[in-house]
């Protein structure tokens, strides 16, 4: 059964550990995914984006993969389904579709209409019991076209935006979405602790995981993110592990054309990446 990342958050906040969000992409990403999570005894969050729900055919297919792989595969370790960067419609289409957590990304919004919005979500996913996210100030990265250092957030707006009672808050701190730049000048811990100091209890998210060096995580953590998202590096574990196995010819050996054989060595792959990420993050046996 899916659940809302409210408790397991509030507790990785409280026990400084952080909790994985892995991105899917399709029923091999998933399954891979929840096979770690309880290998490791580890709660989870499966983040969805807009694009990903419609590539695997809309959030209501999606709800009905996850939810039937939870029973299919024995998970007993806490899911959570989250709209990843959820548009304020795309939000409402979530909540109809079952997912338990949404994040609404209304930081490219001023920021009084960037409260109204949250407000009113808030309000919405309150009475059915779902987890909501909400950020402040831009994250760089690729997504918007530019490379840069990364987007600070301004610790006030995010105590705006904390106050309204949302489960978790995203806020730039020099990180990046994607690969990063090799003049990256790092997180900004300053601004993590000034934002921590103002919003309290409040878990933090940090977003762009791939690629920040581990013991900038492990300080992140200290400051009080509880929730990490890890995307690309999941990506580029599964193209490295399916291109190695063509190159070797292994396609063409036997039934290697099968595409269970196929994507086999990639969803081992993403199995490891996500194990050395719930070590890294400290969320093993914490289900």
């Amino acid at each position: 059964m899916l659940v809302s990342a409210k408790e397991m958050l509030e507790k990785a906040k409280a026990g400084h550990y952080a909790v994985g969000q892995f991105n899917i992409n399709n029923l091999e990403w998933t399954k891979s995914i929840l096979q770690t999570a309880q290998e490791m005894n580890s709660p989870v969050i499966l983040g969805v984006s807009e694009g990903a729900g419609k590539y695997m055919c809309g959030f209501k297919t999606i709800v009905g993969m996850v939810e039937g792989m939870i029973e299919g595969l024995g998970i007993t370790v806490p899911v959570a389904l989250h709209l990843d960067h959820g548009t304020y419609e795309g939000a409402y289409k979530c909540i109809e579709a079952g997912f338990s957590s949404i994040m609404f990304d209304g930081s490219h919004y001023p920021i009084e209409e960037n409260i109204q919005k949250t407000r009113e979500l808030v309000a919405v996913c309150a009475k059915k019991g779902l987890s909501l996210e909400a950020e402040v100030g831009a994250i760089g990265g690729e997504e918007d076209g530019v490379l840069g250092g990364g987007e600070v957030a301004d610790p006030n707006e995010c105590k705006m935006i904390a106050d309204l009672g949302v489960t978790m808050l995203a806020a730039g701190i020099g990180n990046i979405h994607g690969k990063y730049p090799a003049n990256w000048p790092g997180l900004r811990f300053d601004t993590l602790a000034a934002i921590s100091d103002k919003v309290g209890q409040m878990p933090l998210v940090l977003h762009g995981g791939t690629g920040i060096p581990a013991d900038m995580i492990k300080k992140a953590i200290s400051l009080g993110v509880s929730k990490i998202n890890v995307n690309t590096e999941c990506q580029l574990a599964f193209q490295a592990a399916t291109r190695q196995y063509i190159e070797e010819g292994k396609d063409l050996v036997g039934k290697g054309f099968d595409p269970r054989k196929l994507l086999a060595p990639g969803c081992e792959a993403i199995k490891a990446t996500v194990r050395e990420k719930i070590e890294l993050f400290g969320s093993a046996n914490k289900a």
